[in-house]
């Protein structure tokens, strides 16, 4: 028993010093223009003061949630991924990394399986999901009070994954969470609009969402359905863009 607890121990202390790391050059990231170069691995790793592992893994994580590029040869190193605003958000636009082509599509999907999982849930919350499902509105009202978008939007998501996590059909719910994290991953940054200030945006979805949950716990069918159609038609995107909510 002893003898298993140290690697355990050390790869948890391995993750956090990579999660530290990868904190620090996204700090970097956000100081300088999407595209913009880095450094090399080598002086990256310096200024986190990490081993090579160490920062490889903090690679790893940074790549995987598409923060930054690796490119070889003269005059490569690390670079910011390039924020192209593909996907409408509202008032707001999802800035999305270069590599995300399939996003718009995985937003129109997700939004169309709402409903769907609407019913579920209004069949099947209990107390206890119902209670955890107002932590996530309690988190999007924190995030609106900071006038923090980002925070916003993936607390929304938590919300819409709690959601996906009531229905019994586990092929619905596994659909609709890689959806959502298929999104989530490709996302860099929440972006506003010259419509409506995004604060007060936000604060508007908050309410709708606070609105669909006391819904679920009153199992107000015709209240939620009506909600998740406003939720999904109320704000449209162009036409070369989907609208995630």
């Amino acid at each position: 028993m002893i003898g298993h607890g140290r690697p355990r121990a050390d790869k948890n202390a391995t993750l956090g010093r990579a999660e530290r790391a990868a904190e620090r050059v996204k700090q970097l990231i956000e100081s300088v223009t999407p595209g913009s170069r880095l450094g090399t691995k080598e002086e990256l790793r310096s200024l986190c003061e990490v081993s090579v592992g160490t920062f490889n893994e903090a690679l790893r994580l940074l790549q995987a949630r598409g923060l930054v590029t690796v490119k070889p040869g003269p005059g490569g190193g690390l670079f910011s991924a390039e924020q192209s605003p593909m996907v409408r958000l509202g008032n707001s636009v999802l800035a999305l990394d270069a590599g995300a082509n399939d996003v718009a599509d995985a937003v129109r999907i997700r939004d169309a399986l709402d409903p769907l999982l609407i019913e579920d849930a209004l069949w099947h919350a209990s107390p206890a999901d119902v209670a955890g499902l107002r932590r996530h509105i309690t988190a999007m009202e924190h995030a609106v009070g900071s006038e923090d978008p980002v925070a916003f939007v993936h607390a929304n998501w938590r919300l819409h994954a709690a959601i996906a996590a009531i229905s019994p059909n586990p092929l619905l719910s596994s659909l609709y969470s890689h959806l959502l994290d298929l999104i989530e991953s490709h996302t860099l940054s929440v972006l506003p609009t010259s419509d409506q200030p995004l604060g007060e945006y936000i604060a508007h979805r908050h309410e709708l969402h606070r609105d669909l949950v006391d819904a679920l716990d009153r199992r107000d069918r015709d209240a939620a359905l009506r909600l998740i159609h406003e939720h999904n038609t109320t704000l449209q995107g162009t036409e070369d863009s989907a609208a995630p909510r």
